[in-house]
């Protein structure tokens, strides 16, 4: 090697939408102070040391070892990484996402798979039955209408899928993914979904309809998916696609600039949890064996219910000819068709489908679904005591719960269980939760995303709620539902006003995003609309055109505050009630030959036992904490005679009280009464007015410090 010869350094890999770099050295010019020892120690560094060529500065998130072929990416830049000024992580959250519903259903309702070790030619292909020309994909023109026929083909050519209205086929392929990731997606909530009903009904399966077996699947394929991109990378622990189980993990993940992967449950029948003609099929045992094995395979949110009545809780209607599917369906399986009744208050569920439905020539002879009346919008089905055990066995295990889905009626119960706790582990994440619940969400700390609806009907609804993000200094979110069999954004097309132009820049300004490509189909949100998951950034990008800068910072500031709700679910300590054991006295109590009813019912820590007054106002029931302690919460579990009006009151000497609380307009359930801390021993709850006929009826009343 002589020392007056240049050296070339090797080329860099190729980065995206570049060639190869080439770096040349000038040539070496000797100088009397350098000897040829020092000439070889520095081609020696550079040959071992980090050099620009080197990994350490190597483009990392630009994998070494993709699979060829494969779809393309169509983003350059380097993805952000970090924290704001304020020590915030930054970034898009997706609360809602099926990445292996293709597994649930019995295997053949979602076509095709997130990622094969064959390729992408045995990924993205359709499912058998819809071979030569869609004719027997029963489930698309169940749910879409038309006859279901498409060109099945999937890669190369994609000429029918995957697309905005169709809901049978993949959606979720790992490079889509990695795009959204690269467009400026930070958290991926992964629910692991199916629903053994309809794979019951469905014709076409390759397993059998049983929900753990499907979710232990889906779970193992996630952990799968995040060895296959560490492949690419170099190996375990390199690639973008993280699962995390903790919030503290997440964060670290997403200041890497890497995407922080969730998982959650989005099943009909958690733990077995049928109910046929309303008898509970599961146990309090079976409850916590379920939710046990959750949480050991890195489930952090689940819904107790989904779709269809359940022994856990009532649902939240579906609409159209899909909502009269899933009413026979239920009948089906087991035995009962949805149930209404009037709103008790401004929320309610929504309307019941009713439009004509295929599914109905598999009813039963004689059978037909059944009409209802239209003031009468609500599912008489709540939170059963399985589901509220359910609910609290979540808490215990510090698990975020998914209220989407859930009829009002169950909803108001999990909510009030929760600020009586005062836990935050409450989620909206895709559109399913009646809006006027939105504030008790964040008033607990919960965190609210909306359904990935078209950029202008996305950016009306955020902004209905964006003074509820200010008053509580939040972020928001989206709920893609990609292979939710959901509908996705239809295209606003190429002469739509403040369309979306390619190529764009990132929300953060780092990256730019083109058009994306697979095989030989080129997609562009505004005439192909939101076809699939790689397609997340041009639809946030639309959100930015027509909606204003104001919505995407919102959205922006999704992965901090999610992250938020769930540190803050982490760090919730069980309060000590103050009330559990002490002495209650009353001014009555109902006589009953076969049960006492006596005030120490209401403390003793048992749900099962209650206290009841005699059926007249103006009853009171006097708990003893026997000593002094800062009372700022009191709970109300009330039996079906509860208060209309009522106060809570407090004492130091249980002579001179002072009004701590009242309400004139109670509705039963669970109460709570917060206040500013005061020094109390004694505690008096005041009936003044009843709800109903009967007197007052208290199964439990907590003491909180606060």
């Amino acid at each position: 090697m002589g020392s007056r010869r240049a050296f070339v350094v090797r080329a860099m890999p190729p980065i995206e939408g570049r060639g190869p770099v080439t770096m040349t050295g000038r040539p070496y010019r000797g100088r009397k102070n350098v000897t040829l020892m020092s000439l070889l120690l520095l081609v020696l560094a550079m040959a071992l040391g980090p050099t620009p060529s080197s990994a350490a500065d190597a483009d990392w998130w630009v994998p070494t070892a993709r699979p060829a072929p494969d779809s393309q990416i169509n983003v350059t830049g380097e993805p952000f990484t970090g924290t704001n000024a304020q020590g915030e992580v930054r970034g898009f959250v997706d609360a809602h996402d099926h990445l292996f519903a293709n597994e649930g259903f019995g295997g053949r309702l979602i076509c095709g798979k997130t990622f094969s070790e064959a390729g992408v030619a045995d990924a993205l292909k359709d499912c058998p039955e819809h071979y030569p020309d869609g004719s027997l994909a029963i489930f698309d023109y169940i749910t879409n209408g038309g006859d279901g026929k498409h060109d099945p083909a999937g890669w190369p050519t994609f000429k029918d899928w995957p697309a905005y209205d169709s809901l049978t086929h993949q959606q979720n392929y790992y490079a889509w993914v990695e795009r959204a990731w690269r467009g400026g997606q930070r958290v991926l909530v992964n629910d692991l979904v199916t629903n053994g009903v309809i794979c019951s009904i469905y014709p076409f399966k390759d397993r059998s309809c049983d929900e753990m077996t499907s979710i232990r699947l889906q779970a193992k394929l996630t952990y799968d998916l995040q060895a296959y991109v560490d492949t690419m990378y170099g190996g375990p622990g390199k690639g973008w696609f993280r699962i995390v189980t903790d919030s503290a993990q997440a964060r670290q993940v997403v200041e890497q600039g890497k995407l922080a992967v969730v998982l959650g449950v989005e099943t009909s029948e958690p733990f077995g949890c049928k109910q046929v003609l309303d008898i509970a099929q599961c146990s309090k045992a079976d409850i916590d064996k379920g939710l046990d094995e959750l949480y050991a395979l890195g489930v952090r949110s689940m819904f107790l219910c989904h779709k269809f009545d359940n022994a856990l809780c009532g649902v939240r209607f579906d609409e159209g000819g899909l909502g009269t599917a899933i009413n026979v369906g239920q009948f089906l399986s087991t035995g009962t068709f949805w149930k209404t009744e009037k709103c008790a208050g401004p929320q309610h569920d929504n309307p019941i489908g009713t439009a004509a439905s295929t599914a109905e020539a598999d009813l039963p002879s004689g059978v037909d679904v059944p009409s209802y009346d239209e003031d009468a919008q609500c599912n008489a089905r709540g939170l059963t005591d399985l589901g509220e055990y359910a609910a609290r066995g979540m808490m215990k295990r510090k698990m975020m719960l998914e209220i989407d889905h859930m009829s009002v009626k169950a909803t108001g119960r999990v909510l009030d269980i929760f600020e009586s706790a005062s836990y935050p582990g409450v989620l909206s994440s895709h559109s399913w939760m009646d809006v006027d619940w939105t504030e008790r969400v964040y008033g607990l700390g919960g965190f609210v995303a909306q359904y990935m609806h078209g950029s202008e009907e996305f950016s009306t609804e955020a902004k209905r709620t964006d003074a509820l993000r200010d008053k509580y200094d939040v972020g928001y979110g989206f709920g893609t539902d990609m292979n939710g069999v959901g509908g996705w954004p239809a295209p606003r097309g190429a002469d739509a006003a403040d369309k979306v132009t390619y190529p764009f820049k990132s929300v953060d300004g780092g990256s730019v995003i083109d058009k994306q490509t697979t095989g030989r189909r080129t997609w562009d949100l505004n005439t192909d609309g939101a076809a699939h998951y790689g397609l997340v950034p041009d639809w946030i990008e639309d959100i930015r055109r027509v909606g204003g800068q104001d919505v995407v910072d919102d959205l922006f500031r999704g992965a901090e505050s999610y992250l938020g709700t769930w540190g803050g679910t982490e760090r919730h300590q069980a309060g000590v009630n103050l009330a559990k054991g002490t002495s209650a006295t009353a001014s009555s109590s109902e006589s009953n030959p076969f049960t006492s009813y006596a005030p120490d019912r209401a403390v003793d820590g048992d749900t099962g036992t209650r206290w009841a007054s005699d059926w007249s106002d103006d009853q009171s029931l006097r708990i003893d904490l026997g000593s002094t302690h800062l009372v700022g919460r009191v709970t109300l579990d009330w039996e079906r005679a509860y208060g209309t009006s009522y106060r809570v009151e407090l004492s130091t000497d249980g002579a001179s009280w002072q009004t701590a609380w009242s309400t004139t307009s109670g509705d039963g359930g669970l109460d709570t009464a917060r206040f500013t801390g005061t020094p109390a021993r004694y505690v008096r709850v005041l009936g003044l007015k009843r709800g109903t006929d009967w007197g007052y009826s208290l199964r439990e009343v907590g003491v909180h410090s606060g």
